[in-house]
C-alpha cells in the first residue's frame, strides 16, 4: 500500500491550489506560542493579582465567575486588565511577539512547519490556509518569501473580500488576530460564527480538498458544525494527528471519510509533504533520465543535506529505469547454452548502454560524496547486485553478466572518490555487504570486483576486440566504458589513466591485505600490465605513509590496515608479489 503522506503529496502536486489547509495550535506549539485559553488564564491571574488576591491557576475561572457573575470573556478580561487600546496592544504583544532574548533563543519564530507550508504556497500548491491560531507566524513565513497574502480575520474583512477564486493566497483566521480585542476564545464565543464566516467556510469545505493538522477539534463547536454541514466529497480529506485522535475528531474524520495520517509532529509532517511534492514536481516536469537534466539535478542536490530526499529519489529512479531496460528476452538468464563471442559482446554493450546515466551520476556522486550519502549509493549497489534470475537455470556466465551494471556503478563511484581523494568513503564502498541473492554469505564491493576481474565465471577474453589480444580484457573494458564519464570532473585522458590505475591498485591491495574469501592470486596484479605508472603510484603511497604515518590518508582510510606499519608492510608485500608475478610473464 502507498504511504498516506505519499498519497497526499501526489494529490497536492497533481492538483495545485485545490487543497486547503486547516491548522490548529499544534502548528505553533514548537514556537512556544500560548493557546488562546492559556492567555485568558494568564490574564485572569494578572487581574487577580491586581486586586491583591492569591488564586491558584486551577481556581481562576471559578474565581472570576463568582466575582463577575458570568463566564470569563477574553474581551472583558482584556478591557479590565488594560484600559486603553495602546496598553492592550503592548500587553498582547508580550504573548505572541518575541523579545530580543526570545528571538535569540529561536522562540516565537516561524517553525519548520510554517516554512514548509510557505514553500508550498510559493510554488502555487496551496492557496487557502484556514487557521484557528491568533499568531502571525504563518504570515511572517510567507513574508520572508516576499509573499503578501490576503488575511481575513474579522467578519467585516470576509464580507468585503473579493471572491475566493480570485484570491492568489489567503490566510483565513477564523478566530481572529491577536491584536483584535474581539477574538473568539471562550466556549460561548466558539459556539457560533457570524454568517459571513460560515458562508466562506461552507464554500471552502465544499470546493476544496482538506489537510487538517494541529487541530484537536475539541472546543471549536462552530468549526465542527461547518464541517458537518458539508456533504460533498469532491476531494479527499487528510487528517494528520499525533497519537489517537479525540472522539470528536474521530466523528469528523468519519463524516468526511478522511484519510488518517499518524505523525510525530507538525514540523516533520509538513517537511515530508513539501519534500515529496517538490520531488514529484521535478520528476514530472522533464523526463528524469535525460542525462544532462539528471546531471544538473545531481549538482544541485549534492551540496546540501536538506536535498537528501531528492538525491535519494534521483538515484532510485535512475536505478529503476536501468532495471527496466535490462529486463526482457534480450537479457534472459535462463539459457543453458553458452553465449558465443558475438552474443556476449552484444549483451555486454546493452548492459553498458543502459548504465550510462547512472555511471555519469555516480562519478559526480563519488567525487562530492559525504558520509551521510553513502547509504544511498550502497542501496543502489545492493539493488543492482542482489537481483538474480527470475527463474532458476542458466550458465554462471550469463547470470553474473546480469550484475554488470553493479560493478560499473562501483567503479564509477570509486573513480570519483579517488579523484577527490575520499579514500575513507572508498573503503566503505569496498566493504559494503551486498546480498547477491545469497543471504548467508553475500559479497563485499571489493569481492564483487574480484568476481569479475578474476575471470572465474565470465569469459571476458571472448569479447570482440578488433583482433587485438587482450591480456586484461575485463579491466580494459571497464577502463573504456568509464572514460566518457570522467570528463564530468574536467579530467582529460592523461589525467584519467592514473586515477583509474590508483583505484584498481587500492582495490587490489585491499583484497590482498584482507585475503578476502582466500582469493589471493596473480589476477590481483594483472591490471598493472596496462600502464607502467603503477610503480610511481606505489612510491607515492609508500612516501605518504612513511612521512605522515598515522595521518596519511592511506592509513586513516583503513583500506590497507589500521596502523602505519601495517599499511607500509601491505604496500611493500604487494609490490614484491607483483614483481615476482611479472617476472613469470603471465
Amino acid at each position: 500500500m502507498i504511504d498516506p503522506i505519499q498519497s497526499l503529496s501526489f494529490a497536492i502536486q497533481a492538483n495545485p491550489g485545490v487543497y486547503a489547509l486547516l491548522l490548529g495550535s499544534g502548528i505553533s506549539k514548537a514556537a512556544g506560542i500560548p493557546t488562546g485559553w492559556e492567555v485568558v488564564l494568564n490574564l485572569l491571574g494578572k487581574l487577580a493579582q491586581s486586586e491583591e488576591e492569591s488564586i491558584t491557576p486551577e481556581k481562576l475561572e471559578e474565581w472570576y465567575r463568582k466575582k463577575a457573575g458570568k463566564d470569563p470573556s477574553y474581551s472583558d478580561i482584556l478591557a479590565a486588565v488594560a484600559k486603553t487600546p495602546p496598553e492592550r496592544q503592548l500587553l498582547l504583544r508580550s504573548y505572541w511577539e518575541a523579545t530580543d532574548e526570545e528571538r535569540t533563543e529561536g522562540d516565537k519564530q516561524p517553525t519548520r512547519a510554517h516554512h514548509a507550508i510557505a514553500d508550498l504556497v510559493q510554488q502555487g500548491f496551496v492557496k487557502v490556509i484556514i487557521t484557528t491560531n491568533f499568531d502571525r507566524l504563518m504570515e511572517r513565513a510567507l513574508e520572508q518569501r516576499n509573499i503578501v497574502p490576503t488575511v481575513l480575520s474579522t467578519k467585516e474583512q470576509v464580507e468585503g473580500a473579493i471572491p475566493l477564486v480570485h484570491l492568489q493566497r489567503c490566510v483565513f483566521k477564523v478566530h481572529g488576530d491577536y491584536l483584535d480585542p474581539h477574538i473568539l476564545n471562550t466556549p460561548d464565543e466558539l459556539a457560533q460564527y457570524p454568517c459571513a464566516i460560515n458562508q466562506l467556510l461552507d464554500r471552502i469545505f465544499d470546493e476544496y480538498g482538506l489537510v487538517v493538522c494541529g487541530w484537536s477539534a475539541e472546543w471549536d463547536t462552530a468549526l465542527q458544525n461547518a464541517i458537518y454541514r458539508c456533504q460533498s466529497r469532491r476531494f479527499t480529506t487528510y487528517w494528520a494527528a499525533r497519537g489517537e485522535p479525540s472522539d470528536t475528531a474521530c466523528r469528523l474524520i468519519e463524516h468526511r471519510q478522511a484519510e488518517l495520517i499518524s505523525i510525530g509532529d507538525a514540523d516533520s509532517f509538513f517537511q515530508d509533504v513539501r519534500d515529496h511534492v517538490m520531488s514529484i514536481k521535478e520528476f514530472s516536469t522533464v523526463h528524469p533520465l535525460s542525462v544532462e537534466v539528471s546531471i544538473a539535478r545531481m549538482k544541485r542536490y549534492l551540496p546540501e543535506e536538506r536535498h537528501r530526499i531528492q538525491l535519494s529519489d534521483l538515484i532510485d529512479h535512475t536505478v529503476d529505469h536501468l532495471l527496466d531496460q535490462t529486463t526482457g528476452d534480450a537479457f534472459d538468464t535462463r539459457t543453458s547454452m553458452a553465449l558465443n563471442s558475438s552474443q556476449l559482446t552484444e549483451r555486454v554493450r546493452s548492459y553498458t548502454m543502459a548504465s550510462c546515466t547512472l555511471m555519469e551520476l555516480a562519478v559526480l556522486g563519488g567525487y562530492w560524496i559525504k558520509e551521510s550519502q553513502l547509504a544511498l549509493w550502497e542501496k543502489a549497489l545492493d539493488r543492482l547486485l542482489s537481483r538474480g534470475p527470475s527463474v532458476t537455470g542458466g550458465t554462471t556466465t550469463v547470470i553474473n553478466l546480469h550484475r554488470l551494471p553493479g560493478i560499473l556503478l562501483l567503479y564509477a563511484l570509486g573513480l570519483g572518490a579517488v579523484a577527490a581523494r575520499h579514500f575513507g568513503c572508498l573503503n566503505s564502498l569496498f566493504q559494503a555487504k551486498m546480498n547477491l541473492s545469497d543471504p548467508i554469505t553475500g559479497y563485499s564491493g571489493s569481492a564483487l570486483w574480484a568476481l569479475f576481474a578474476n575471470q572465474q565465471d565470465i569469459a571476458w577474453e571472448t569479447l570482440e576486440s578488433d583482433g587485438i589480444t587482450q591480456v586484461t580484457p575485463f579491466n580494459d573494458f571497464v577502463h573504456g566504458a568509464l572514460r566518457p564519464s570522467i570528463t564530468r570532473l574536467g579530467l582529460d585522458h592523461q589525467q584519467y589513466v592514473p586515477v583509474f590505475n590508483r583505484l584498481e591498485l587500492l582495490m587490489a591491495m585491499g583484497m590482498y591485505h584482507r585475503d578476502e574469501n582466500h582469493m589471493r592470486g596473480p589476477w590481483q596484479v594483472r591490471c598493472l600490465t596496462r600502464d607502467q605508472n603503477w610503480n610511481h603510484i606505489l612510491n607515492e603511497i609508500e612516501t605518504s605513509i612513511s612521512e605522515l604515518k598515522a595521518k596519511s590518508p592511506y592509513v586513516t582510510c583503513g583500506i590497507l590496515g589500521n596502523t602505519a606499519s601495517n599499511c607500509f608492510y601491505v604496500v611493500k608485500d604487494y609490490r614484491d608479489y607483483a614483481m615476482a608475478v611479472h617476472r613469470q610473464r603471465f
